[in-house]
């Protein structure tokens, strides 16, 4: 029973760690998908995550933290549209501007305000999200097998955690069920033939950036308002490029996003368990070591199992309107 439990634990701790992984996976979807690279997924996490942090800090209101996080986010990916799509520059260039601006400038700022070496101040209870029991979840934890289950794997996360999950089949549907998707899948595709049929290229790309920037302001909050409850500099920790990698391996599909991102969180949690741990004839491993483990062991497994991915034909090619 003891080894179950821990089973159950590490479960626990791979969903919770695999959230800002989706959410920016999810984001990188809608971009790719309309034709756009978004290396800057890094940076609007981590913008958001700073300063959702500060204005729930200062507001008392985590909502109000997320909505302003969601905000600087959409901002930060309309900045990437507008040198993209408007400006036909560089994709790769302008988000990886973004990741540097948003690194540098969330410390500086966050000193400046706080003064705590970058960091906010930890937030209250009314400043953060709170876990969510579900019903039943105290009265059924001690059945055997079931009760673990349901009181410490499906109860006891966080809003922004059902709302991750629950929107894999969501943006399914928006991709392959709806006009919109539709349109933005053939953006990406054919750009030409989308304006032959008199659907303005620029707006579809645009409202993908906006999606985009919305998922991230959402992975950013869940960072910094739920899981850690501040913010401190690099928090992310390259998780966006990560989230990247975990869509070209889900093939640009949103119900496989899901996987890799779990993989990630795994990998993320056996690393904890790792540290401080003897091993025979080795003996204790680094921290740095266990660390990296999670990076490395993804970098391994996704390079040998993705197979042949085809990424969307006009990805990273900024569309000229024909006059």
């Amino acid at each position: 029973m003891e080894y179950y439990l821990t089973i159950i634990q590490i479960m626990d701790s791979t969903i919770r760690l695999s959230i800002p992984l989706i959410f920016a996976a999810l984001a990188g979807l809608f971009s790719e998908r309309s034709g756009i690279v978004d290396i800057g997924l890094d940076g609007k996490m981590l913008a958001a995550a700073f300063v959702g942090a500060a204005m729930a800090y200062t507001t008392q209101s985590a909502w109000i933290g997320l909505i302003f996080a969601i905000i600087t986010s959409i901002s930060l990916a309309l900045v990437h549209g507008y040198a993209s799509i408007s400006q036909r520059g560089d994709q790769v260039v302008s988000g990886l501007a973004i990741n540097f601006i948003a690194a540098g400038g969330t410390i500086i700022l966050g000193q400046a305000w706080f003064q705590q070496s970058g960091q906010t101040p930890q937030l209250a209870s009314g400043a953060k999200f709170q876990t969510i029991i579900l019903p039943f979840a105290e009265s059924l934890k001690d059945i055997p097998i079931f009760g673990p289950i349901y009181h410490e794997l499906l109860s006891g996360h966080y809003l922004l955690t059902y709302v991750a999950f629950a929107l894999v089949p969501l943006c399914w549907w928006i991709l392959f069920r709806t006009r919109f998707g539709l349109r933005l899948r053939a953006v990406g595709e054919n750009p030409g033939a989308v304006d032959t049929a008199g659907i303005s290229v620029y707006k579809m790309r645009y409202l993908a950036t906006i999606f985009c920037g919305a998922l991230c302001g959402l992975s950013g909050a869940y960072l910094s308002m739920a899981v850690t409850a501040n913010f401190s500099p690099n928090m992310t920790a390259g998780k966006g490029y990560i989230a990247l990698a975990a869509l070209i391996f889900a093939k640009w599909k949103p119900r496989a996003v899901m996987y890799p991102c779990l993989l990630f969180g795994f990998l993320d949690a056996i690393q904890f368990r790792l540290q401080g741990k003897e091993f025979p004839v080795v003996g204790e491993i680094p921290v740095q070591l266990t660390q990296a483990l999670p990076y490395i062991l993804t970098v391994i497994l996704l390079a040998g199992f993705i197979g042949k991915a085809r990424a969307p034909k006009a990805i990273g090619r900024p569309y000229i309107k024909e006059r």
